[in-house]
């Protein structure tokens, strides 16, 4: 009776929408194996908001982050040992993992560092025909859009290139769009790939799979496990398959279904809450945004390190030049340069970093990935030390 007095008027109005949602057993009942009809028909309503293009909340399914709605789609598509799957390289590390344990193979088309992480044709071709060579049969192929660990936003020409190879060799497309609200600089913008399939000549049937979780973006609530997919020209056949995947798991937890749709249904203008909404995700996207070219700018004044802007997600991801003693001690102690750096860095510092082994790269690069997460006043003071301790590591193995 006295809610009123705490909460504004439109939350109210939201908990008692979702509390009829949900039914009368509450969040600690099962709902639906895809989810509480609600709750996907407000991802579906902010899908067709976002891209100007309709979204069908019988193709949403709630699941428990991205990773296991990802984890689904691929144990749908590898059924045996020459199924492989186009993968970024840098990529997530849940790719390659679930690839592995599902019996599949990994094809990794490398992304161009010194053109901004870039995914160009000519490399998307050359391994799917090597791919063939081997008896391969790539099914499908998948994006992280903004990247992880990159950083990079791909643009509607590159994102054509991608849509139009997965529509011409028949590969479904799985876009990880986990980061589309960090985005930084004021020359990119987020673009799903959904919205580019729809728009692009030769894209008619391309099968593709889209991907998003509340635990990135500007709410960061990865504890809660919130997330979905939405399935995109998949037959229906296919998709019943999913659905019994779905229901072996029973059903994603509802605190996750619930966040989710809070995600992607915010307080709205005129509403008694919207603008201390606005003022709390305004705050965090200029800290984001600061962090993000503080850091980029930084390890780049560090002699012997380079970095490519950070233009989404939460990361950046730069080259370290290691000296060749350092190589060698690394190769006796049994691990990679970047390992012995990222290790040596944690001892110095006290900074924890994941070596750029962990990703993939080119033969022959080094680096790590770090975040910009931290509080700024941290941040700065770590900034600082990244380029003090690369200067103990030189002259320790110079």
């Amino acid at each position: 009776p006295e809610a009123d007095k705490v909460f504004p008027k439109d939350v109210l109005e939201r908990a008692r929408e979702y509390r009829a949602a949900i039914g009368p057993s509450g969040t600690g009942a099962y709902s639906h194996s895809q989810g509480i009809s609600l709750f996907r028909k407000k991802v579906a309503d902010f899908i067709t908001q976002r891209d100007g293009h309709p979204s069908d909340q019988s193709n949403i399914f709630l699941t428990d982050g991205a990773s296991s709605a990802i984890k689904h789609v691929l144990t749908g598509i590898i059924a045996g040992g020459n199924d492989a799957v186009m993968i970024p390289i840098p990529q997530y590390p849940i790719y390659s993992a679930l690839i592995a344990l599902l019996g599949g193979r990994q094809v990794g088309y490398e992304l161009e560092e010194d053109i901004g992480w870039a995914v160009t044709e000519g490399e998307l071709r050359k391994r799917f025909i090597e791919s063939e060579s081997k008896g391969l049969q790539v099914k499908a192929m998948a994006i992280i859009n903004p990247g992880n660990p990159t950083g990079q936003v791909l643009d509607r020409q590159a994102l054509e290139i991608i849509c139009k190879f997965c529509a011409g060799n028949d590969i479904v497309l799985l876009a990880d769009e986990v980061y589309q609200r960090n985005v930084y600089v004021p020359d990119k913008e987020f673009i799903s790939a959904k919205k580019v399939a729809m728009e692009t000549s030769g894209c008619e049937d391309l099968q593709l799979v889209s991907f998003h979780s509340t635990s990135k973006g500007l709410i960061g609530e990865c504890g809660r496990r919130g997330g979905y997919m939405e399935l995109h020209n998949i037959d229906e056949k296919v998709k019943g398959q999913l659905y019994k995947l779905a229901s072996s798991g029973l059903c994603s937890g509802i605190a996750g279904q619930v966040m989710m749709a809070l995600m992607v249904d915010p307080p709205k203008p005129g509403e008694e809450s919207y603008s201390k909404f606005v003022a709390e995700e305004g705050a965090i996207f200029e800290s984001l945004k600061r962090r993000a070219e503080a850091l980029v700018n930084g390890l780049n004044k560090i002699d012997g390190v380079t970095c490519q802007p950070a233009e989404g997600a939460m990361y950046a991801f730069p080259a370290v030049e290691i000296p060749p003693k350092a190589a060698e001690a690394a190769a006796e102690k049994g691990m990679t340069p970047d390992t012995l750096y990222a290790l040596s860095l944690l001892d110095e510092t006290g900074i924890c970093v994941v070596p750029a082994s962990g990703f993939g790269q080119k033969r022959g690069r080094y680096g790590f990935r770090t975040t910009f997460l931290p509080p700024e006043d941290v941040l700065m003071d770590a900034i600082g030390e990244f380029g003090r301790h690369h200067r103990v590591f030189c002259e320790k193995y110079s």
